[in-house]
């Protein structure tokens, strides 16, 4: 039996490289998608002694760039899994917004829409597989202290998209799904907080989830390990609060 193979978009850091890792400790090939390429090969080489990993360097803001990716995807070989892991996120006061911004978080979209296009293509014509995307819990909830339309409004839009997908490719035996982190340790807050301080400046969050801490990587990764796997094949359309219990109450 063939190992099963993994996309992972946004899969150098964070929630997608920890994805990674579950993916590669059970068998799956994965090729990691992310722009710098400094961090795609450290990622790389610390996956490699889990398993099958590669590499492929795409910026999401390059509309060319992943007009080519995705005709490249088209015509690869079969894909079981996709992870839509990427992301930005800048606290911006919706009156200070221009067009710069809005453009970071809808470009985004656009690249991730074409994308799960070109790997739905591949999943549907080898008999079926499983997409996650990572949402967020700011598409659910508005919070002041942390303005994000443009962020919200993207991700809002991912939410949607999965149970559009959810819909349309369950007779190509195709599930989608997806989750809502709150506060995770990555180095998405690297927009606004210096990379060595995240860790420390997160903390002042752990109040914020009832559970009474920020999440982890780890904790994402293993609730999108199991949307993608055969345990989970009676759900799609879903998108999970993955959020320590900020949607369920605040203390």
């Amino acid at each position: 039996m063939s190992s099963q193979s993994a996309l992972i978009v946004g899969g150098s850091t964070g929630m997608g490289k920890a994805t990674a890792a579950r993916l590669l400790s059970r068998g799956a090939e994965v090729t990691l998608i992310a722009r710098d390429t400094d961090r795609l090969e450290a990622a790389r080489a610390e996956l490699a002694e889990l398993g099958t990993v590669t590499t492929r360097p795409l910026d999401l803001s390059d509309a060319s760039a992943v007009d080519e990716f995705v005709a490249e995807l088209a015509g690869s070989d079969s894909l079981d899994y996709l992870v839509n892991s990427a992301g930005y996120f800048k606290p911006t006061p919706f009156l200070d917004h221009v067009a710069a911004d809005y453009d970071i978080y809808h470009d985004l979209n656009r690249a991730l829409f074409f994308i799960t296009q070109a790997a739905a293509g591949r999943m549907a014509a080898s008999g079926g597989g499983s997409i996650v995307n990572i949402g967020s819990m700011w598409a659910k909830q508005a919070i002041k202290a942390t303005p994000s339309s443009a962020y919200s409004m993207a991700k809002a839009g991912l939410h949607s998209l999965t149970q559009h997908l959810a819909m349309e490719l369950a007779e190509h035996n195709i599930r989608v799904n997806a989750v809502a982190p709150a506060v995770v340790v990555t180095p998405i807050y690297g927009s606004f907080i210096e990379p060595d301080a995240i860790a420390e400046t997160l903390q002042g969050f752990n109040d914020f989830h009832p559970i009474g801490r920020v999440g982890q990587p780890e904790d994402v990764a293993s609730v999108v390990d199991y949307l993608l796997g055969d345990d989970c094949g009676w759900v799609t359309g879903a998108v999970w609060d993955v959020d320590g219990g900020v949607m369920a109450g605040r203390n």
